[in-house]
């Protein structure tokens, strides 16, 4: 791709270059219950950032995930945000973006992946590919992001390696490389040999729940050690079959999304976890020249600019502001600088700048590309915005998911009514839900569309918790979204079975029907309206 002159460097910065070059930003997908946040945290203990893991549930009264910030998902020990954790390893900056855990929180997911270089894609042994994870994948396939591949919980029962294998690479189509490969079948982990040293093994020593780094006994493969691993000689066969086959990881393909390095591993009690945080420093690709809208490349070395990937607002309790993450993109960012937020063409003052992990904040004096910035009182922005320098251009845009779930809500306390509104407002900001309204029901009880009812819990859970505005759901019988227009409204007014509602977020009218069978009908009475399939805009 060509740089315009548009895009040229305003006050160009020798230093972002090479910050760049140290920077590794990457997110973590899988279906709901495969380890996600477990592994999360297990990374960021063996970066030595934390002294104990977490469990997920916060057993034997340790601290709950470091991700998972909000009080509804320690208490459920899932995912429903995203979070950011930045740390160093090894002399690079690591920015890992935590999704959430849950599939109703599928577009949260998908922004979070507009801001990242590289997945790690979390397996497990015992269920292999999932539904979620399916889909996850093909969004990192769309977005041209390389995949490194962890076969979680092989401590329990579970299938055979090549077996999960061979379903990565007929379900995805992509040829599955394995870095490190299991001693012991899934239930009988007696170790892991790297293939990088085919002549080594590895043994490792569990620590109480897991909660510190478990320890490592390198051997040969022929030694003592090795002698009591009755796994050991079935899997030196196994990796004798996959360099006769060649499998081998290859950078090359690797970059290109035509092969996935492959890690066993068990992160409950970090076994095989160093080897991939590791994997993370060594292969994945550092931050590199993002595209605009139009397919320009933005230099690194150029001017400031910046993706808004997410905004979160009451992270803290004790700080009751709106955060926006904001993916640095190119140049260099400092706070305190006047920055264009290219929708309005306004300026935007970055006077309250902080580096996050989990809901923990520092202030951040500087940033560089691939770093996250979580910028206060951004109270203008919205997913999907572009913050520049004085340039004026478009990084490509957010998702746009078609809601299947319909439910008005109301305050159940009129008093709190002011409180309500200023709820309902974050919360369509945030994209936490679609918020639909109309002129016939007016604004006391706007319609939440959602991809999943879950999200009408957390809605509930943050207007009651975060604006003590407690509020009670009425489902509607709505399944379908289609677009319409005005003439199109007016027709749909007078029929059965359908309802036509704007969307706040952008002011897009939508047509809710009952089912497919009333959708078809009014297609077939009514040719000449418009009704356009919402569509997820993942580019």
């Amino acid at each position: 791709m060509i740089v315009t002159p548009g895009l040229c460097p305003m006050s160009a910065s020798p230093s972002a270059q090479r910050e760049a070059a140290r920077r590794r930003t990457f997110a973590v997908i899988s279906h709901p219950d495969a380890g996600k946040s477990t592994l999360t945290e297990a990374l960021a203990l063996h970066a030595h950032v934390i002294g104990e893991a977490g469990a997920v549930h916060g057993k034997a009264g340790r601290q709950g995930v470091t991700s998972d910030w909000m009080a509804m998902e320690r208490q459920r020990g899932i995912s429903v945000t995203s979070a950011a954790l930045q740390f160093e390893y090894r002399d690079v900056v690591l920015n890992l973006l935590d999704t959430p855990g849950h599939a109703d929180f599928s577009e949260d997911t998908y922004r979070v992946l507009s801001a990242v270089d590289c997945a790690i894609m979390l397996l497990d042994a015992a269920k292999g590919l999932e539904p979620q994870t399916l889909k996850l994948y093909d969004v990192c396939r769309h977005r041209g992001l390389p995949v490194i591949t962890f076969i979680n919980k092989w401590d329990r029962p579970g299938r055979e390696a090549l077996d999960l294998l061979d379903e990565i690479q007929h379900r995805l189509g992509i040829t599955p490389t394995p870095v490190t490969w299991p001693v012991g079948i899934a239930g009988h982990f007696e170790g892991l040999i790297d293939r990088r040293d085919a002549g080594r093994v590895i043994r490792f020593s569990r620590t109480a729940g897991g909660a510190t780094a478990a320890g490592e006994q390198h051997a040969p493969i022929t030694g003592p050690l090795a002698s009591e691993m009755p796994g050991l000689a079935h899997a030196i066969e196994e990796v004798e079959l996959l360099s006769h086959i060649g499998s081998d990881h290859d950078e090359a393909t690797f970059l290109a999304g035509i092969s996935t390095p492959v890690f066993f591993g068990a992160a409950v009690s970090n076994i095989g976890v160093r080897l991939l945080l590791d994997a993370v420093v060594d292969l994945a690709p550092p931050a590199t020249e993002r595209v605009t809208r139009d397919g320009e490349a933005v230099p690194l070395d150029g001017a400031f600019s910046g993706l808004v990937f997410k905004i979160q607002a009451n992270m803290d309790p004790a700080h009751r502001d709106r955060i926006a993450f904001v993916r640095v993109c190119s140049g260099v960012f400092e706070r305190g600088m006047m920055l264009t937020h290219v929708t309005t063409g306004r300026p935007f003052a970055t006077k309250y700048a902080h580096s996050m992990f989990g809901r923990e904040r520092t202030s951040v004096e500087v940033a560089y590309p691939g770093d996250v910035v979580g910028l206060v009182n951004a109270g203008a922005l919205h997913p999907g915005d572009t913050l520049t320098e004085g340039l004026r251009f478009h990084f490509p845009p957010m998702p746009v998911f078609a809601p299947e779930y319909f439910a008005t809500v109301r305050t159940t306390d009129p008093s709190r009514s002011k409180q309500f509104r200023r709820g309902i407002e974050q919360l369509e900001a945030e994209g936490v839900v679609q918020v639909l309204v109309s002129d016939r029901r007016g604004g006391q009880a706007p319609v939440l569309g959602a991809v999943g009812p879950m999200q009408f819990e957390v809605a509930l859970h943050r207007l009651q918790h975060e604006f003590n505005a407690p509020g009670v759901l009425e489902m509607l019988p709505y399944t379908i979204a289609r677009l319409t227009d005005r003439d199109g409204e007016q027709v749909l007014a007078q029929m059965r079975g359908v309802e036509v509602l704007t969307r706040v977020r952008d002011g897009e009218l939508l047509a809710l029907f009952v089912d497919d069978h009333r959708l078809s009908w009014v297609s077939g009475e009514r040719p000449e309206v418009r009704l356009d399939s919402l569509v997820a805009q993942v580019s």
